[in-house]
This record gives C-alpha cells, sequence and structure tokens, in this order.
C-alpha cells in the first residue's frame, strides 16, 4: 500500500464516514475513528502519544499502514506533521455551519464520550486517545463542552488554519452532502454510477449508543 495520498482535515461529524465510504469506492483504503472498532493491529495509544509529545519522532507509516488515505478524528488533529511527512498528498477539508454541527457533536460524539470502554478489544485504549485527543484537546476539555460559542469557535477557527496552511492546489473543501463531482475531479477520478454515500447520521449514531447503553445494562454497570 502507498503512503498517505489523502489526508482528511475535518473534524468528525461533518461527513467524514461518508467520505470514507466514497473514498473506499473510488478504490482507496481508507482509515477512519471506526476502523479501530474492527483493525485491532492498529494502536489507539500511538496517536495519544503523538499528540502528547509532538516534539519526539513518530512512525506515522507503521500508524497508517495499510492504508493510502484517511479522514477524521485522529488523523484531522495531526495535519501538519502528515503534510510533513507525506508532501505529495491532498487535503481533503469537510465542513458544516458551525450551528448544525455543534448540534450534531453534542447529540452523538460527546454523549458517546460519557460512557466507558466496551465491547471490543482495545476500548479502553480507544477511550484514552480520544480523551487526549478529542476532548481534552481539539475539544479544549470536556467539562467547557457546554460553552457552545467557545466549541463553536474552535470548529471555525481549524477550518480557517486549514485553508491557511494548506497549499490552495492540494486543497478541496467539501461541503456536507455534496456528492462527487468535484470530489472526483479533484482526486482524477471518474464519478461512480452510484449515490454519493450518506451514512452514520445523528439518527444511527445514537441508534448505536442505545446498543452500548444495552450492553453496560446487561454488564451490570450504571450508565
Amino acid at each position: 500500500m502507498a503512503p498517505l495520498q489523502i489526508i482528511g482535515a475535518g473534524f468528525g461529524r461533518t461527513g467524514t464516514h461518508s467520505l470514507r465510504v466514497a473514498l473506499d469506492m473510488l478504490g482507496y483504503n481508507t482509515h477512519h475513528m471506526i476502523t479501530f472498532a474492527h483493525d485491532h493491529e492498529k494502536d489507539p495509544l500511538f496517536f495519544k502519544r503523538a499528540y502528547e509529545h509532538p516534539e519526539e519522532e513518530h512512525d506515522w507509516d507503521e500508524a497508517y499502514k495499510g492504508y493510502d488515505a484517511a479522514v477524521d478524528w485522529p488523523t484531522a488533529a495531526f495535519l501538519e506533521p502528515l503534510m510533513k511527512k507525506y508532501p505529495n498528498a491532498k487535503v481533503i477539508l469537510t465542513e458544516r455551519d458551525a450551528d448544525s454541527w455543534y448540534r450534531s457533536v453534542k447529540n452523538s460524539i460527546f454523549q458517546a464520550s460519557k460512557l466507558g470502554p466496551i465491547g471490543y478489544p482495545r476500548a479502553e485504549d480507544l477511550h484514552d486517545m480520544i480523551k487526549t485527543v478529542i476532548l481534552d484537546g481539539d475539544f479544549a476539555d470536556a467539562e467547557r463542552f457546554a460553552d457552545e460559542e467557545a466549541i463553536k469557535r474552535r470548529f471555525v477557527e481549524h477550518n480557517e488554519h486549514v485553508r491557511k496552511i494548506v497549499p490552495p492546489e492540494k486543497l478541496l473543501v467539501v461541503g456536507l452532502g455534496e456528492g462527487w463531482d468535484r470530489l472526483c475531479e479533484f482526486l482524477g477520478k471518474d464519478v461512480p454510477n452510484e449515490p454519493y454515500p450518506n451514512t452514520n447520521s445523528t439518527a444511527e449514531f445514537q441508534e448505536r449508543l442505545e446498543n452500548r447503553r444495552k450492553e453496560y445494562a446487561a454488564a451490570g454497570i450504571p450508565v
């Protein structure tokens, strides 16, 4: 598998899972947060260490071994070192209106973060990584998540920073549900005959969250 050809710079809940599915349909093998649930060779704690110690050298080739594209967290938190490591990679920034993004995150990721690790190998490691990179990192800290304006400001600032540091010819900014045309043109791919995927809605996320709550109840763990 070639080194990373695509770096996803967008925060979660901006259509990153749909983008993952779309890129796979175009022939890529795409890393995403959900990767840790089924590729148990991948170590979530690598990204925790990389976040806590940016001054050190980290083996990005090993972290992304088997993948030539990566979107969603934790990738979005490491745009600059990944651009340095993979200078020929193209960057895709998925974004949406800050108000709708906040509502989506509040009703999905933040609710999930209140539950401890359960259900698959390395779940505890994944939980630790999410706390470090997202809740205490990109979201400043979990306790301040209720500060809606601060969190939305962080989201907007991140997107502005991406636009600032990525050369225009290497950057594609796509809105939620935009479809195939600009993506395929940017990547030099033919447009598939199938519709652009629409996956991992807030409702779908909440359904998975409810299943996790049932797993907790069955295990006698209070939630």
